[in-house]
């Protein structure tokens, strides 16, 4: 335990303050001040601790309680972030829905202006399918589908005064590297950083944020046989234990975003699990990604109930934003979709949904 037993917790985020309990934590660029109080009048004591971030996040490892009342914290601010809406741009021949769809450049520049048009904040663009069975691409290969794309949404950014961020989907720091320098500033890694050793200290180096996504296996094997003791519970171990490598790199926690990785080398009954429980992954005080849009766990859920499901992967977007509105109601912060236009709806609803406080009943 840090400091005695007290009687009350203060988190302050800058002018304001929440009372929860027995300790007082204060953040400030970077830093976190943790405060014990004991009360009783003129012998009241105060002791005082000042943690960088790293020091902290090892306090939380040993100690449940401060552990709580950091995810608080970090809670409390994640809780007004409004949610947002990254639409995805494949530049594969092979990715699980739309492969081979947009392999010409320009094509692929189009689409992703489209989907800004829609309403997406974000734009992922990936050069290598990470769908079950998919086998590896070179570097180089990858390059050459995603480096023109990420050159042309970032001009066509400039040049419409748009406002969008870019997002590279890439387990290769040679990649990432290209990728930030032509105007990304988002890593998504399906690895979270375990491909590639040079991957957490280049989005250092650069000062990008990092998607850290939970994948048991590898896209090839990922889907053969997965097992968990309690999936949600070693899903949240796991990134922890990523988070706190990214901190030892280098890499500011407010630049970590993290993802449960739906559909990566997991069955139906896990993927259904952790969107069941999505809540609990907001214990990790990190924005939390979801990406569910047209998965085959849908696929695998109608079969299961005697429901025929579309052979097209677009026919999904009914379950897809069934997802969506319970992620965003369960604390998501960045949705990964296809069909941007309809999931920016069912995200602004969701939102507004989950915000509202509860009213009387009508007279």
């Amino acid at each position: 335990m840090i400091g005695p037993a007290v009687d009350r917790i203060e988190l302050s985020f800058g002018p304001r303050a929440l009372e929860l309990g027995p300790r007082v934590l204060e953040r400030s660029s970077g830093r976190v001040i943790l405060a014990t109080r004991t009360a009783g009048g003129a012998a009241s004591s105060e002791r005082r601790e000042e943690f960088e971030l790293e020091q902290l996040h090892a306090a939380c490892a040993a100690d449940e309680d401060a552990a709580i009342l950091w995810q608080a914290c970090e809670n409390h601010a994640l809780r007004a972030a409004p949610a947002q809406v990254m639409g995805i741009v494949n530049v594969t021949p092979d990715s699980f829905s739309d492969g081979g769809q947009y392999l010409d450049p320009e094509l692929a520049i189009d689409h992703g202006m489209r989907l800004v048009r829609d309403g997406a904040q974000l734009l992922d663009v990936g050069g290598e399918s990470t769908r079950p069975g998919a086998v590896p691409v070179s570097a180089a290969e990858e390059l050459e589908r995603v480096a023109p794309v990420v050159q042309g949404l970032a001009a066509r950014r400039s040049s419409a005064a748009a406002s969008f961020e870019l997002s590279i989907d890439t387990t290769k720091a040679e990649v990432a590297a290209a990728a930030l320098d032509a105007g990304a500033t988002l890593v998504n890694d399906v690895s979270a950083g375990r491909a590639d050793e040079d991957l957490l200290p280049l989005v250092a180096d650069r000062g990008a944020r990092i998607v850290l996504m939970h994948m048991q296996g590898e896209p090839r094997s990922m889907q053969r046989a997965p097992h968990y003791a309690d999936v949600v519970a070693d899903v949240c171990a796991f990134l922890r234990e990523r988070v706190a490598a990214c901190l030892a790199a280098g890499i500011d926690a407010a630049s970590i975003v993290v993802d449960p990785g739906i559909g990566f080398g997991k069955t139906l009954d896990h993927n259904l699990a952790l969107l069941a429980r999505l809540h609990e992954l907001r214990s990790l005080g990190l924005p939390l990604l979801l990406g569910v849009s047209r998965k085959s766990f849908m696929a695998h859920l109608a079969r299961r109930q005697g429901v025929a499901d579309s052979l097209e992967t677009s026919g999904r977007a009914g379950g897809s934003a069934a997802a969506v509105a319970l992620g965003v109601a369960a604390g998501a912060k960045i949705l990964r979709v296809h069909d941007v236009a309809l999931m920016a709806e069912t995200v602004r609803v969701a939102e507004a949904i989950a915000g509202s406080p509860p009213q009387g009943s009508a007279s």
